[in-house]
């Protein structure tokens, strides 16, 4: 009986060891989770959307960057900050890299700085330019980014345009 007992012991010991490792991390589920998830998660923790991983990126940041749409969407309207920077820019640089014209209207009708840089001085329309976006490029001069803000080496978004002999791009930016 000692021997079932101690048995039983370990099993459950084994049970609650594995499911405490199948618990994800908010930069999980901002990545790759369910909306359902976040906010159990946040039952224990509500400031957890609030929070930023090693790399100084946050959950919205992560959550834009992979389209995880449900969830970004959910951290648009509930983060302390929408226009948190990480050392690579905020979610709107994220959402600009990805290409995601619907979330990046999300984010410009939520309040998010269309011209806040990054660590290297790069602006969401110079990201679009180099890039070679126009779609985005269109959407963000709707939104008043401005077109002289210069980065760290010196450089608009129409120079980056006129470097990539983009003619379109070049119209759109000399506008």
């Amino acid at each position: 009986m000692k021997k079932l007992i101690l048995t039983g012991l370990f099993i459950l010991s084994f049970c609650v060891a594995s499911a405490q490792d199948k618990v994800k991390s908010v930069f999980d589920i901002a990545r790759s989770g369910s909306l359902t998830e976040l906010k159990d998660l946040m039952k224990q923790n509500p400031d957890v959307i609030n929070e930023t991983n090693d790399q100084k990126y946050s959950p919205l940041i992560l959550a834009c960057y992979r389209g995880n749409m449900e969830v970004a969407d959910f951290l648009v309207h509930n983060v302390k900050d929408v226009n948190y920077n990480s050392p690579m820019g905020t979610a709107l640089m994220a959402v600009i890299f990805k290409g995601d014209l619907k979330l990046a209207q999300k984010l410009l009708d939520n309040k998010s700085d269309i011209n806040r840089a990054d660590s290297n001085g790069t602006t969401p329309l110079i990201f679009a330019a180099k890039l070679g976006n126009i779609d985005m490029v269109k959407l963000l001069l709707k939104y008043k980014a401005e077109k002289q803000t210069k980065d760290n080496e010196g450089k608009t978004a129409f120079e980056y345009a006129v470097f990539s002999k983009n003619q379109e791009l070049i119209n759109e930016l000399k506008k």
